[in-house]
């Protein structure tokens, strides 16, 4: 997938070429749905070659994989070994792949929130809280600038929450008064042309939701696990905080509603079922 355009500078979209692999070897991941085999944390994937490269990039899906398809680290792989420790990686300093390995979901965190942060100062509603996004901008970069010694030392999960704040607040300026589903678990649920416009779904539990037809325009949807969700027909537009390895890990087809840079995975279907053919389902 194409870097698409976006108020998102170019360092927090991943760039693999730049990378160690530090998804594939960091990362512990089970036998699951999701993956097909078990593997530690700091243990390369068996699919890894010695290029860094995946030997079953193309087929991900077919092997048992779809957790890798979607995962995204907000350029934090690149970060680490270009910046942090400097073109280094663990293969050719092994003596420094356990300090990589911790720093890199430290600085994927604070990526996601640099993320997050510069969509949020996009918003035209945005406006009067620009001084401290601007300032939890500048110092959410400052950290990412940290030596390993001080990510690995660093209270990210305190950072975090304080960003969240600030975005649930500009959150409530930019959406339409709507549910309150934070944080809830409707795994499962039926949704299917639910009215959730301006609903807050921040880390909602969505797995397997049926979203057919819903109205989730102007939802927050940051965090929200949308992992084999329905969104059949769905309207998103303008939903906001919504990432593109969210829709990866979801179904959907050509008449779900997207706003841009969003698009629709390569594996949804790209032709919408024809309304005749519909009709005689009924």
């Amino acid at each position: 997938m194409g870097v698409m355009s976006s108020p998102v500078p170019a360092h927090l979209h991943a760039d693999c070429s730049r990378c160690a692999a530090l998804c594939c070897t960091a990362l512990p991941f089970a036998a699951s749905a999701d993956f097909a085999a078990d593997k530690p944390a700091g243990t390369p994937c068996r699919n890894l070659r010695d290029d860094f490269r995946c030997g079953i990039h193309g087929q991900l899906r077919e092997s048992g994989y779809p957790g890798c398809t979607v995962y995204d680290c907000f350029g934090a792989g690149q970060q680490v070994v270009q910046v942090t420790f400097g073109g280094r990686d663990w293969r050719r300093s092994p003596d420094e792949a356990a300090r990589m390995f911790a720093v890199f979901p430290v600085m994927r965190t604070l990526h996601e929130l640099l993320w997050y942060l510069t969509e949020a100062r996009a918003l035209p509603q945005a406006a009067p809280l620009h001084d401290e996004l601007d300032a939890a901008l500048a110092a959410t970069d400052r950290l990412t600038r940290l030596d390993p010694a001080g990510l690995v030392e660093l209270d990210v999960e305190a950072h975090r929450r304080e960003v969240s704040e600030l975005l649930l607040r500009v959150s409530e300026r930019a959406r339409p008064r709507g549910r309150n589903h934070r944080g809830a678990d409707l795994v499962g649920a039926a949704l299917r042309g639910a009215d959730l416009r301006g609903a807050n779904l921040r880390g909602a539990l969505l797995v397997g939701a049926d979203l057919r037809e819903a109205d989730l325009r102007g939802a927050d949807l940051i965090g929200a696990d949308l992992r084999g969700a329905d969104l059949a027909a769905a309207n998103l537009t303008g939903a906001l905080f919504l990432t593109q390895a969210q829709l990866a890990a979801a179904r959907g087809d050509a008449r779900t509603a997207l706003s841009e840079p969003l698009v629709h995975p390569a594996h949804w279907p790209q032709r919408a079922e024809p309304a005749r053919r519909r009709r005689r389902r009924r």
